[in-house]
């Protein structure tokens, strides 16, 4: 059977307009295509749109979109009025409906219910009674890095500073960072992996080699431009138990799936007495 199939290809050209036709709740959203009594909106379309695309490649990922959704429809609808059995397909469908919708919504009760109730002292006891699960992949560090030009004033000075822990030191760092650094990062605090550090400066001896910072506690590194310091405080090693911050949400995890078998018994429990209650059981 022939569909009507409206397309206003102005809309391609970002001055997409409504359709005309029966009037159609379509809930805010900017019809593009028609296909029968389907819908291609211009928002699906632009979100479906990839990133830095634009010009003629955009104009022919679109048209080809297009064509593609109006195809597809086709297709389906000359499916659904062909296949065999479809009785057996609809409650099949029902079926998988059915069980997509029980699962996301005992997924936002958990979510809902229990993500509150996992306090931070259970955290804190499965992290201690559990320290093989949680260690670390790759070293972290405490302390800070600082990034400067090499024709900064107050660079020599800041060279001396960043070694110390001192508040007067830091003091004077941060006012030299300031007007004098590209970058000041202070991690004294929480623990910040090496690969994050490796990132920001040109030292290969952090990729080669595991134990570096755990050597070298003051590192200086300059390029043609730049001077990078890096100062470690606390080290911990590849394999040592990870911090409790970074492993916080995945116990997190493995405490609300320890509960969720009897949380979810009791919620349908509940369900069963009420609705026994209400006398909106009929056994025949």
């Amino acid at each position: 059977m022939r569909q009507n199939v409206k397309i206003g290809m102005g809309l391609l050209l970002a001055a997409l307009c409504a359709g005309c036709g029966q009037k159609v709740d379509h809930r805010g959203k900017t019809p593009l295509v028609e296909v029968g009594r389907t819908y291609l909106y211009k928002e699906d379309v632009l979100s479906a749109l990839p990133a830095g695309l634009k010009g003629k490649d955009s104009l022919a990922f679109v048209e080809k979109y297009i064509r593609n959704w109006v195809e597809d429809v086709l297709l389906y609808e000359k499916a659904e009025g062909n296949i065999p059995d479809n009785l057996k397909l609809e409650e099949r469908v029902a079926s998988y409906r059915r069980s997509l919708i029980l699962h996301a919504y005992q997924e936002e009760l958990v979510n809902q219910k229990l993500g509150n109730e996992v306090t931070d002292t259970e955290v804190e006891q499965y992290y201690t009674a559990h320290p093989d699960l949680f260690r670390a992949e790759q070293p972290y560090v405490k302390g800070l890095f600082l990034k400067a030009p090499l024709n900064a004033r107050q660079l020599s000075q800041a060279r001396v500073w960043y070694r110390k822990n001192t508040e007067e030191a830091l003091d004077q760092l941060e006012k030299f960072s300031i007007s004098g650094a590209v970058a000041f990062d202070y991690f004294y605090d929480r623990w910040v992996p090496v690969s994050e550090l490796s990132a920001k400066i040109p030292l290969k001896a952090l990729e080669t080699e595991v134990g570096y910072l755990q050597r070298n506690h003051n590192v200086e590194v300059k390029d043609t431009a730049y001077c990078y310091l890096l100062h470690v405080e606390h080290f911990l090693a590849k394999g040592e138990q990870l911090p409790i911050e970074y492993a916080k949400s995945e116990i997190k995890n493995i405490l609300v799936n320890l509960k969720r078998v009897d949380f979810l018994r009791k919620v349908k429990e509940d369900l069963y007495r009420e609705a026994s209650e209400e006398n909106d059981i009929i056994y025949y």
